[in-house]
């Protein structure tokens, strides 16, 4: 068994989200700030761990007043839960380049159990030597699981926001030199 780890180049990765707004379209926004790290069985991807852990406040819409709200206690509360956080407990193999990761996502103070479907991208070594994996990883989440449950009434019929946020997360990371033992 061959392990190596990897960090998440933020750089050339995103975390990015959709929700629908007043029941005919779709808002979307992203998270600027993150960091997170894989631990990668190379003979066994089901065998390895991610990590990942987002800044609350660096949510953006392209809206700043938006932004403001959404960092409220009304969703995120920003000020009392800097963080959210995945850690997966287990992946499985789907086939070659398809698996789903299973893990704790905590947004605010609750933490539920959830599916990512992920495609695996593969390998390439950049221009200076670094070697870099890629994936993509998505998934679709009821926001009120997690107690963001803020919406209001359309005088229209229906509500401001959807319950379902797409979650779509690309991911490129680059291999952790290993340290020689003295």
């Amino acid at each position: 068994m061959t392990t190596n780890n990897w960090n998440i180049d933020a750089v050339h990765s995103g975390v990015n989200f959709s929700v629908r707004h007043m029941v005919v379209s779709k808002v979307r926004g992203r998270f600027a700030k993150y960091s997170g790290a894989i631990t990668m069985d190379d003979g066994d991807i089901t065998r390895s761990v991610v990590d990942v852990t987002i800044e609350a406040a660096s949510l953006d819409t392209g809206v700043p007043d938006r932004d403001t709200h959404l960092r409220s206690p009304d969703f995120f509360d920003v000020e009392r839960f800097p963080t959210l956080r995945f850690r997966s407990k287990r992946i499985e193999k789907l086939d070659d380049a398809r698996y789903r990761a299973i893990g704790d996502l905590s947004i605010r103070d609750v933490t539920r159990e959830v599916s990512l479907d992920v495609e695996y991208g593969g390998r390439a070594k950049d221009p200076w030597g670094n070697e870099r994996i890629g994936f993509v990883a998505k998934a679709a989440l009821d926001r009120k699981d997690f107690g963001l449950g803020w919406n209001q009434l359309l005088e229209a019929g229906g509500v401001l926001l959807g319950d379902r946020v797409d979650v779509e997360i690309e991911v490129q990371a680059v291999k952790v030199a290993a340290v020689q033992a003295a």
